[in-house]
Formats: C-alpha cells, sequence, structure tokens
C-alpha cells in the first residue's frame, strides 16, 4: 500500500504523506479526531496514564489549555490533581495579542472565567503563574515527540521564551493515538518531552 493511501476500511492518518501540506495536513487530523469512535473511553484511558505521570514528575505548578475543537478535556484531572496536595497550583494560558509568547494565569475548579482571544475562556483576573510543566494540546503529533498545533506558533514561542528565561517546563503533548503522523520538523519546532495518548505515555 503507498505510504499515503488510506487502507480501505476508513481514514487513518498514520497514512498520511510525510510531505504534505501541513494546514491540509490539520485539516484533515482535526476531522479525524471530531469523528474518533469510544471517545469517553478513550478520554478515560488518558487521564489513567496523565496523573501518574504528573505525580512521577513531581509538578507543582501545571499549566494547561481548556479545550476547543473536540480535544482531550483536562479540566477533571486537573482539579483531582489540585485536590491531591496542597501547595500545588495550576494555570491556563492567555493570549496578551498574536504573535507574543502565551501568559498563565491561575485557575481553579471555582475561577472566574471571561471570553480571551479567539473566544477561548481565560481566568478573570487571577495573577500570573511561571508554571513547571505544561500539558500542549496536539492536532497531531509524530513518533519523536515532535507536535502539529494549530498552526499559530504560540507554543513554540511560549517554550522557547521560557528556555530563554531559564525556566524551561516539562512539555506533555496530549493526543490521541489516530492522529499519531510524519512529520518533517521545521526549524521552530521543539519536541515534546512526553506525548500522553489513549495508549498510553510515550
Amino acid at each position: 500500500m503507498p505510504p499515503n493511501q488510506a487502507p480501505d476500511n476508513g481514514p487513518d492518518s498514520r497514512y498520511f504523506n510525510a510531505v504534505e501540506d501541513r494546514r491540509e495536513l490539520r485539516r484533515r487530523l482535526l476531522a479525524l479526531r471530531a469523528s474518533l469512535p469510544g471517545r469517553a473511553s478513550a478520554d478515560a484511558l488518558i487521564a489513567a496514564a496523565l496523573e501518574p505521570l504528573l505525580e512521577r514528575l513531581g509538578v507543582q505548578r501545571l499549566g494547561f489549555y481548556w479545550p476547543i475543537q473536540q480535544e482531550f478535556d483536562a479540566r477533571a484531572t486537573v482539579a483531582r490533581w489540585l485536590a491531591a496536595m496542597p501547595g500545588r497550583l495550576a494555570a491556563l494560558p492567555v493570549v496578551s495579542r498574536p504573535g507574543t509568547p502565551l501568559d498563565f494565569h491561575a485557575w481553579a475548579p471555582d475561577t472566574t472565567m471571561r471570553a480571551g482571544h479567539y473566544g477561548i475562556p481565560v481566568p478573570d483576573g487571577t495573577g500570573a503563574i511561571m508554571p513547571d510543566a505544561l500539558l500542549i494540546p496536539c492536532v497531531g503529533f509524530s513518533g519523536d515527540k515532535f507536535r502539529l498545533g494549530y498552526g499559530g506558533g504560540f507554543y513554540d514561542r511560549t517554550l522557547a521564551a521560557m528556555a530563554s528565561a531559564g525556566a524551561t517546563p516539562v512539555a506533555i503533548g496530549i493526543g490521541f493515538a489516530a492522529c499519531e503522523v510524519a512529520l518533517e520538523a521545521e526549524a521552530h519546532d521543539l519536541p515534546m518531552d512526553w506525548v500522553v495518548t489513549e495508549r498510553g505515555v510515550v
């Protein structure tokens, strides 16, 4: 079977062409993610793999994301992680303006939210936090842990800025196994330290 041809039983991102235009690849992966069967089970498996990883890494200040476009919803997992030990902090990203690194502001399950850039909810008036680990949503990811995102470059800029400031966080990509693809890393791409899917932790 040619490497860019899907099998007859439906779309499978593993067979996408490695040099496929990233915009088209992103479109196809988003459509694939939106139609994945068994999402409740897959989400539960991601949570079950993520929670012990956070414990093992000793994370104290966790940046994560507000779920959009059928991403894994990490809020319940983060809430349990916060409740398990006093002193832990969680934070959500805030876009100050396009083209700049993300800021992270404190979040708890009872935090008041407001609409931020692109209509994504952000904490309303909470303080800034420098995370020591980030959960980063993956539209797609490669076997060597490079991530395909939405194309805005926010996380690449954020990770690079944090590294320049001497505060490099552990980067944990969150995705679905069906969205593993062959990616050619570009100059600005930074690999994840870990990738978590319903099949476990890489």
